[in-house]
């Protein structure tokens, strides 16, 4: 038993830390970077730049995170406090021309690089480079990447029918409409044991965007909206990380910076 004991500690070495592949100090330097840091870093790029940036913040946080899952460090849905409490952010600057874009974790800087006018990359439809038009179907989707292996439940299920509902001006849900899908991913996987045969959350938010009939800008009403619906529909009244809520309150706090 004794030789067991060491055991955690030297994983705990052997993770790949923020301090080990940004420039930054502080409390986040020490935190394992996790496989949900990752995957909000990679929605909030294909939210503000319309796609994950190659070699970019997001693709490095990726790369450390699966690391510390192949050495057992951290479990694969595992997020850090600091981002759970604290968000990934981007913001945009106009500087001679160029855009300058500074994404951070939790506050911390961890990448600030300029992007030429002629190679921008191609937006997505309503322009998700201008975070004024960060729509709720562009927001749902991003949680595909965020928290897309996560099946779908209640709380998923009422969070995006609000958001739907906001979207729509529309109490009812629409037939066919991505909250239409998401209560009967949520039905089915009640009834359903085996996790490998549950509904989730990428297969139901894939293309959101689409199914809406109407679309707009987030708001923190909507955010509101989201949450609310979210911790009603949740015994503990927690939210997901990367989930709904979480994914409409970033796209919201984007838009705000911006006006």
């Amino acid at each position: 038993m004794s030789q067991g004991q060491p055991r955690r500690p030297q994983a705990e070495q052997e993770a790949m830390t923020y301090g080990d592949i940004f420039q930054v100090s502080g409390e986040l330097a020490s935190k394992p970077v996790a496989p949900r840091d990752a995957a909000a870093a990679q929605a909030a790029e294909s939210i503000v730049l319309g796609q994950t940036q190659k070699g970019g913040p997001a693709a490095v946080m990726q790369s450390a995170a699966d690391m510390n899952v192949r050495r057992g460090v951290l479990g694969p849905d595992d997020v850090t406090d600091a981002t759970r409490e604290h968000g990934v952010s981007i913001s945009q600057d106009d500087v001679g021309g160029h855009r300058v874009i500074t994404e951070s974790v939790a506050g911390e800087v961890v990448g600030r690089y300029a992007v030429a006018g002629e190679e921008e990359p191609a937006a997505p439809p309503l322009s998700a480079l201008n975070p004024i038009s960060m729509t709720i179907g562009q927001a749902l989707e991003s949680v595909a990447l965020s928290a897309g292996d996560k099946a779908v439940d209640e709380s998923d299920a009422a969070a995006i029918q609000a958001v739907e509902s906001r979207a729509t001006g529309r109490n009812q849900v629409i037939p066919g409409g991505v909250a239409s899908e998401a209560q009967s991913a949520a039905k089915h996987n009640a009834r359903t044991m085996a996790e490998d045969r549950k509904i989730k959350l990428r297969d139901v938010l894939a293309g959101a965007s689409s199914k809406l009939p109407d679309d707009r800008a987030v708001t923190k009403e909507d955010a509101d909206a989201a949450l609310g619906a979210e911790i009603r529909n949740k015994a503990d009244m927690s939210t997901h990380p990367g989930g709904v809520a979480a994914s409409m309150a970033a796209a919201a706090r984007l838009n705000q910076q911006q006006q």
